[in-house]
């Protein structure tokens, strides 16, 4: 493992660590490591765990942060969190850390996609990186419930659930991108109690 300095840790976040680290079995042999799990709405989400420095993974990047302790960030994950510091929420009342990332996940209509999984992977792919971002326009997302043969089931919230215009967004939207995208998928079915969302379109009177 050659040493990088990939992103930086605020003062008192490496406090908040240490503290935290002092509280571990060995915690002289622990580094904090890093990395990113997923896309959550524009931004990525984060996994943060303590694991034994001597026990990184040979393509983990090291950066020593001072204190004496060392952040691990993954080979894959390196231009994902170039540039990002590690610091307490602005909310003083808010408990944990927070990550100030500038990059930002490749969304919307041009983005590319890792179709190499399971059907079930894909569709969340999809949905991620190409619906969800244009929907979110409209302050909706779709989540992914299940895959049962070549049916999706999604289920709407946010500005989607109750909207007038859902069975379009299904339909034209989500099922149309599915389908052209994905050889594996005929159809979508939306499970959504449009009845109790913010804008309850089909709510009875």
């Amino acid at each position: 493992m050659s040493e990088r300095e990939i992103i930086t840790v605020a003062e008192a976040a490496l406090k908040k660590v240490l503290e935290l680290r002092a509280d571990e079995d060995d915690a002289d042999e622990l580094a904090l490591r890093i990395e990113v799990t997923g896309v959550q709405g524009v931004d990525f989400s984060y996994d943060l765990a303590f694991e034994v420095l001597a026990e990184a993974d040979s393509d983990d990047v090291p950066t020593h942060v001072g204190g004496g302790l060392t952040v691990l960030i993954p080979g894959r994950d390196v231009t994902k969190l170039e540039g990002a510091t590690l610091d307490l929420p602005s909310n003083t009342n808010q408990p944990g850390l927070v990550l100030r990332n500038p990059n930002r996940p490749e969304l919307g209509p041009n983005a590319s996609l890792d179709l190499s999984g399971t059907l079930e992977e894909q569709v969340q792919e999809v949905l991620v990186k190409r619906i969800n971002p244009s929907i979110a326009a409209h302050g909706g997302f779709a989540e992914l419930v299940r895959v049962e043969g070549s049916t999706v089931v999604v289920k709407l919230g946010g500005g989607c659930q109750g909207c007038g215009m859902a069975n379009a967004t299904v339909t034209a939207g989500i099922e149309k991108t599915l389908t052209e995208l994905l050889d594996g998928v005929e159809n979508v079915v939306d499970i959504t109690d449009h009845a109790s969302g913010e804008n309850p379109y089909f709510a009875n009177t």
